[in-house]
C-alpha cells in the first residue's frame, strides 16, 4: 500500500513539473526543437573536428578536415539565418 501511496506522489510530481514552463522562456515548435538539436549537432561535430586539426600532421588528412570544418561552419550559419529570419516574422 505504501508504495502505491509513493508512486502516485511521484506521479504528481512529474506532472506538476511538466506543466510549469521557465518563466521566459517560450515553448519550441516540433520544427524549432528539431533545428535546435542539429544546431547542437553540428556544433559538437565542429568541435571534434577542432580537436583532430589540432592533432593532425598529414597534409591530406589536414585537407579533408578543414574542408569538412568550413561545410560544418557553412550549415551553422545556414540554420542560424533560418532562425533568424523565421523570428523576426
Amino acid at each position: 500500500m505504501a508504495r502505491g501511496w509513493e508512486s502516485k506522489s511521484i506521479e504528481a510530481q512529474q506532472e506538476d513539473a511538466a506543466s510549469r514552463t521557465a518563466p521566459g522562456k517560450p515553448r519550441l515548435s516540433p520544427e524549432e526543437a528539431t533545428r535546435l538539436r542539429e544546431r547542437e549537432n553540428l556544433r559538437l561535430s565542429l568541435q571534434n573536428i577542432v580537436q583532430q586539426l589540432d592533432r593532425s600532421h598529414a597534409a591530406r588528412h589536414r585537407a579533408m578536415l578543414e574542408q569538412a570544418k568550413a561545410d560544418l561552419e557553412s550549415r551553422i550559419e545556414q540554420l542560424s539565418r533560418y532562425r533568424m529570419d523565421h523570428q523576426a516574422s
